[in-house]
């Protein structure tokens, strides 16, 4: 049953990503933060999770890991005169997420867009608590969290709404990030949402090393 979920799964997250053109020219710093939508080179659009710094002092932020490839270039939905601000620097497709250096020349990171906040990062989300999520597409929608039914210690399902775009937006429970989005069961907004533990990206950044390890949220 797990496996016929996550090919299902599989299929669906790829629907996530949206397209979009904009230009891109020189401009001031751009302001991003988890919820914000972001828009690749190729012109593929997705949501950006949080915004912060890895432990060398780097700005990197996380998205989902199908919304693009390494070395693909990131600007901001909100600002696309101001060009690229970052890149891919690594992608997960298994666990479905990535990491972006920002250049922070070009960049105010804030801890809040929309109707969404993230003060910090916490454990796995369980059942019955109520999580929210921002996306570019769709905003803050929020469900009932079903928890960690495939026992994976991996992913979690909630009934949150999530459309084309919002890929690699943030999941919360109150200020807390717990997850990202990355994709739906069967229907968009009548199956359950679908997302990677954030605790658990975390986990895997620590033994891959690179950008984002020792990540903390602005």
């Amino acid at each position: 049953m797990l496996g016929r979920i996550l090919l299902v799964l599989a299929a669906t997250v790829l629907g996530l990503a949206g397209t979009t053109i904009g230009s891109a020219q020189a401009a001031p710093s751009v302001v991003l933060g988890g919820g914000s939508g972001i828009v690749f080179d190729d012109g593929a659009t997705c949501t950006l999770a949080t915004i912060g710094w890895d432990e060398t002092g780097q700005m990197v932020g996380f998205t989902a890991g199908h919304c693009n490839q390494p070395g693909a270039g990131v600007s901001s939905e909100a600002a696309p005169d101001a060009g690229t601000v970052g890149t891919m620097a690594y992608v997960n497709k298994e666990l479905d997420y990535a990491v972006i250096r920002f250049d922070a020349n070009k960049v105010i990171p804030v801890n809040r867009v929309g109707s969404t906040t993230i003060t910090g990062i916490g454990v796995p989300a369980q059942f019955p608590a109520i999580a929210c999520k921002e996306g570019r597409t769709t905003g803050q929608t929020c469900g009932l969290v079903y928890g960690d039914v495939f026992s994976t210690a991996t992913w979690t399902l909630t009934q949150i709404c999530v459309l084309v775009g919002d890929s690699g937006g943030p999941v919360v429970v109150g200020t807390t990030l717990v997850a990202l989005v990355n994709g739906y069961i069967s229907v968009p907004c009548i199956g359950p949402h679908v997302g990677v533990n954030f605790s658990r990206i975390l986990d895997d950044v620590a033994i891959r090393g690179g950008a984002g390890v020792g990540f903390r949220p602005v």
